[in-house]
């Protein structure tokens, strides 16, 4: 995992998370933002994962215990860093949530061999995370990026159509 802050917004902090070997997510690139009040550290962050991956919806919100959609169970001892720990650990299981998706492994797989063709259209990863991009580059990933794409969308062709899980308040 790699983070760094916004340099033109220190309540913004954004983070790489590398998909973990033997995962559907294996090879991804992830990019994603906590985005922390000004009460902080009184008071929880919004996490949200920008870049597609088949377990949560791109720019939206995820409901955590540790972020914005659970203020009552926040603890002003939570860092960047165990909040982090926490998304990477609720990452890779399949509880429903708010901004999560349903979406099957031929998806996962295939949004992970497209996501840094994704992520390179990012401002904000190029300004933050440009050693990623050169890397990527160096091992020739640029040249399988329209390959991906293809992939993404077959994957998705053949699938039944993700669900979104909205945050329910009864």
């Amino acid at each position: 995992m790699r983070t760094a802050p916004n340099p033109n917004d220190i309540l913004e902090f954004h983070y790489v998370h590398f998909g973990h070997k033997g995962t559907p997510y294996e090879g991804g690139v992830y990019h994603g933002k906590l985005v922390f009040p000004k009460e902080y550290p009184f008071k929880p962050p919004s996490v949200i994962m920008m870049t597609p991956n088949g377990r949560f919806e791109p720019g939206k919100r995820i409901c955590l215990s540790m972020s914005d959609f659970h203020p009552e169970s926040w603890n002003p001892m939570w860092s960047v860093s165990s909040i982090l720990t926490g998304l990477e650990s609720f990452f890779y299981e399949t509880t429903r949530t708010a901004g999560s998706v349903e979406s099957s492994m031929a998806q996962k797989v295939a949004y992970a061999r497209a996501s840094m063709a994704v992520n390179i259209k990012s401002v904000m990863f190029r300004k933050l995370f440009n050693d990623i991009i050169v890397d990527w580059r160096e091992k020739g990933g640029g040249e399988d990026a329209a390959a991906a794409s293809v992939a993404v969308a077959e994957a998705n062709a053949n699938a039944a159509p993700a669900v979104t899980w909205r945050h329910l308040v009864v």
